[in-house]
């Protein structure tokens, strides 16, 4: 056939050929479910995913007094029970029940004092809606992943409710929308609340009021410690019926009889502003401007929805919302459980064959991050964007000695990384303060080290932050916790390739961690610098913090950024005087040691696997080389043997996010038995009802860790090569994701069967060389989108590479 006789007819051509050769080649495998739809990419098609209940979040109350977590409060119902909705500014905790509904609002910037007196994520609201509907049937709640919104149905004295909720970043309001199947059966009452008010003499002051005016009720006040000035205003907008309005004392309330339908418009903000002011500001009283009040902003969002209308709010929502959550599909060989969310997960307890809870926990994941993470706002805490307490547990901030990076691991490799500006916006602000803290921790720890221009002193910053303050490291956590967080400023750069972010944010980022670390260096011999003082995270010996010398999670953590510093070098073509130290010191750090228990070490001292510090900590953090680092890898088998060594010795049996972490090494140890192993662990004990995780108490970041473990089984591309499959256990033997992410940017989709891989479609978005590593994959057939084929560049056994066309969908048949 000569092509080039009429190119655009055979270009066509071969797209249907390649969508029919597609076709038959999976069905002939048996597939269980459709792969290809009219385009020619390996798309799955769409499956509906809902996290659902029978009965409405349980009414027990939350016993303040009992210290069930850690010598926190615990509300078991809000905790276990509650559906969460979010926009990254807001969230709400939706309990779906008949009688009166609770809907808990969170905001992210409202804060008090908190436990450690850094300030503390507190409840913004209570939501109280009186429907007097006690005997309810045929009830369902729900939360709809693919569109982000929550519903509650039921049906009373032959009328069929249904109650609709979701959270809109573009409009940054709840929208909550009570409707029936007959006219004028909409009746209820309104009856927020102002929770955790104290008087100016107690801890944590705090002052509010209501008042109603209209339709629309108002919640203004101040928690004094800061200074925030907070206000929450709450539309509701009938069609038919009537509206009335009340005060009873301090209570407003609103009363809807009647109505065909009701929309309740809901938003909230407080005087906060993400500025260096914020942090470089001692004085907790004087970080916020106390004559800035929010009320215009709050009233000009509620406006602006009202005119919108619920049709137009609904639709910017869900386009919003998928323009992200629809990048990534991921399909195990599983059949949809026909019953309950908990008691899907009761099953699973006793019996974890059906690994359809395993892929509804990674699209979950992704759910809350883009609910809890959006440009514009601050960063995902320890608990999202919710809590319902006074004092948060852990403040609810962002913990930097795995907990914030935790959060973001996953945002990467499935396609999310626009949730990670949030945290680009925070470090921006608290930069400043940053460095502050790395001249005050060198001039406490090496004052020989400072530099003449203080700007060379780089920047650090510690475990312990919130929106209003940052600390340096110390007490149990080294100065790594520092390059833990930068890693995740080169990660952001090496999957979207993006180098003005790198040139403007990322390489700076870096190079002034590396200039901090490298004076945090002391000269043992000629050949060893080691960090002192060194901590590892939240080991104790004794019954006390452990302060040594060279940690390996200090002086891993230092070989990271120093060598992520110098790939930064590269790409940016920069040449500086400060190069040669880098360089110079990578060679010194002897960041990995193997012990006499065939362990790597986690203290230098030790000897023996457990002799110094608690032998089953939850902290995996001298494995950090191995994950979410690179240092251990393939390239290093005695140090990779070590590693699953070392995982073996630390055991599984510990908190959510930590099981969390052991999954993703695991992964990277390419044991994916093990690593599945953990993950159905940390569902079986570390899930609650509502798919929230658990440390104990609540923390996301187990949910997040795993959504990562997930991806990271499928596509790894740490090394300088993408594998495929790379620790695939006999639970996901047959499946298919599309929308995956490597380094290079490079997004992926492949369907396997048997436990190997028949298909693959990589779209380059930034061009360059995609080198790919799967057994046998030198044999592969590779095409362009137009049928085109591609000459294959053998570099070894079953590692190829190809030079890729930015914008150019690629597929291989295997």
């Amino acid at each position: 056939m000569n092509c080039t006789k009429n190119p655009m007819k055979i270009d066509t051509f071969c797209k249907y050929a390649y969508l029919i050769i597609c076709f038959c080649f999976l069905w002939s495998c048996n597939f269980s479910f459709s792969q290809i739809t009219s385009d020619p990419r390996l798309n799955l098609t769409e499956r509906t995913y809902m996290v659902w209940d029978d009965e409405p979040a349980p009414n027990r109350g939350g016993d303040f007094n009992i210290t069930k977590a850690r010598g926190y409060p615990y509300d078991e119902d809000w905790e276990l029970h509650s559906y969460p909705v979010g926009n990254g500014y807001m969230g709400a905790n939706i309990f779906g029940r008949t009688d009166v509904e609770r809907i808990q609002l969170t905001e992210k910037t409202l804060a008090n004092e908190g436990l450690y007196g850094i300030g503390g994520l507190t409840s913004f609201a209570e939501i109280n809606l009186e429907f007097n509907h006690t005997n309810p049937t045929h009830y369902k709640r729900s939360i709809n992943l693919n569109e982000a919104i929550a519903y509650v149905n039921y049906k009373q004295d032959g009328v069929s409710y249904t109650r609709t909720h979701f959270m809109s970043y573009p409009d940054n309001v709840l929208v909550i929308k009570l409707s029936a199947d007959k006219k004028g059966q909409i009746s209820f009452v309104l009856k927020p609340e102002i929770p955790y008010l104290r008087k100016p003499t107690e801890k944590n002051t705090r002052t509010g009021y209501m008042t109603v005016t209209d339709n629309t009720i108002t919640m203004s006040g101040c928690i004094e410690h800061f200074s925030v000035n907070y206000e929450g205003q709450i539309k509701v907008i009938p069609t038919g019926g009537t509206l009335s309005t009340s005060q009873n004392g301090e209570q407003s309330e609103i009363k809807v009889t009647h109505a065909d339908s009701v929309v309740l418009l809901v938003s909230a903000g407080t005087n906060y502003k993400l500025t260096e002011a914020v942090f470089l500001e001692d004085n907790h009283s004087k970080k916020l401007d106390p004559n800035v009040y929010p009320h215009e902003k709050v009233s000009q969002i509620i406006q602006t929805a009202s005119k919108k209308g619920y049709e137009k709010l609904k639709q910017t929502h869900i386009d919003d919302y998928q323009s992200l959550f629809s990048n990534v599909k991921l399909q195990f060989n599983t059949e949809i459980p026909n019953k309950p969310t908990k008691k899907v997960l009761i099953d699973y307890q006793t019996d974890a064959s059906n690994s359809y809870l395993e892929e509804l926990m990674f699209h979950y994941g992704r759910y809350l991050l883009i609910s809890t993470s959006r440009p514009g706002t601050l960063p995902c805490g320890l608990q999202g964007v919710w809590s319902q307490y006074e004092v948060t547990p852990f403040t609810g901030g962002f913990w930097h000695n795995i907990n914030v990076q935790m959060n973001y691991w996953g945002a990467f490799n499935t396609n999310l990384a626009e949730t990670f500006t949030p945290y680009i916006e925070f470090f921006k602000a608290y930069h400043p303060k940053a460095k502050q803290l790395a001249t005050e921790y060198l001039k406490a720890h090496h004052p020989e080290a400072l530099a003449k221009d203080s700007l060379e002193n780089g920047w650090t910053i510690g475990t312990g932050t919130t929106p209003y303050k940052i600390v340096g490291p110390g007490g149990h956590s080294g100065p790594g916790t520092g390059a833990l967080t930068t890693k995740m400023f080169w990660d952001y750069y090496d999957f979207t390739r993006d180098t003005t972010f790198l040139k403007e944010t990322g390489y700076p980022a870096i190079l002034g961690m590396s200039q901090f670390l490298s004076k945090t260096l002391v000269p043992v011999n000629d050949s060893l610098l080691l960090v002192n003082p060194s901590a590892s995270p939240e080991q104790k010996h004794n019954g006390d913090n452990y302060i040594t010398a060279g940690t390996t999670f200090d002086q891993e953590l230092v070989w990271e950024n120093h060598h992520d510093l110098l790939k930064a070098y590269h790409v940016l073509d920069i040449q500086d005087g400060f190069k040669q130290t880098v360089k110079d010191q990578l060679t010194k750090l002897d960041p990995i040691i193997i012990g006499k228990s065939g362990q790597i070490k986690e203290f230098r001292e030790e000897e023996y696997y457990g002799e110094i510090g608690q032998k089953h900590h939850r902290h995996i953090s001298h494995l950090c080389a191995l994950y979410p680092g690179t240092l251990i890898n393939d390239a290093t088998p005695e140090w990779m043997q070590a590693a699953r060594h070392t995982l073996d010795l630390r055991g599984n049996n510990t908190t959510g996010w930590a099981m969390a972490h052991r999954m993703n090494s695991r992964a990277r140890t390419k044991e994916g038995e093990k690593a599945h192993n953990v993950y159905s662990k940390f569902i079986k004990e570390r899930t609650l009802p509502n798919l929230w995780t658990t440390h104990p108490p609540f923390q996301i970041d187990g949910n997040f860790g795993t959504m990562a473990g997930v991806a990271e089984m499928l596509i790894q591309s740490h090394e300088d090569y993408i594998q495929i499959l790379p620790a695939l256990p006999k639970a996901w033997n047959t499946g298919a994701y599309s929308g995956l992410v490597a380094r290079g940017n490079f997004e992926f989709s492949v369907v396997w069967k048997d436990g190997k891989a028949k298909a693959l479609e990589i779209l380059s978005r930034s061009g360059g060389v995609c080198k790919l590593k799967y057994e046998g994959i030198t044999k592969a057939t590779l095409t362009t989108s137009s049928g085109r084929p591609i000459v294959l560049k053998s570099e070894q056994a079953d590692l190829l590479a190809f030079i890729t066309v930015k914008g150019t969908r690629y597929y291989l048949k295997l």
